[in-house]
């Protein structure tokens, strides 16, 4: 599905009362979630446990 067409959709499954900032944050996000795929498929991305170590020093002070 190209992503003028997963706008579109998104948009007819929105409420009739949907706002426009309703309608743009949905876009945002989905925006958003591709984003983060592209990141991932090109490997940059942190480890799940370099992030736990990561925190564990920060949540514990």
């Amino acid at each position: 599905m190209s992503t003028k067409e997963l706008a579109m959709e998104t948009i007819k499954d929105l409420p009739d009362g949907a706002t426009w900032h309703e309608i743009e944050e949905r876009i945002h996000f989905l925006a958003a979630i591709e984003k983060a795929r592209e990141e991932v498929r090109r490997g940059e991305v942190v480890p799940h446990e370099e992030v736990r170590n990561l925190l564990s020093g920060s949540l514990s002070k």
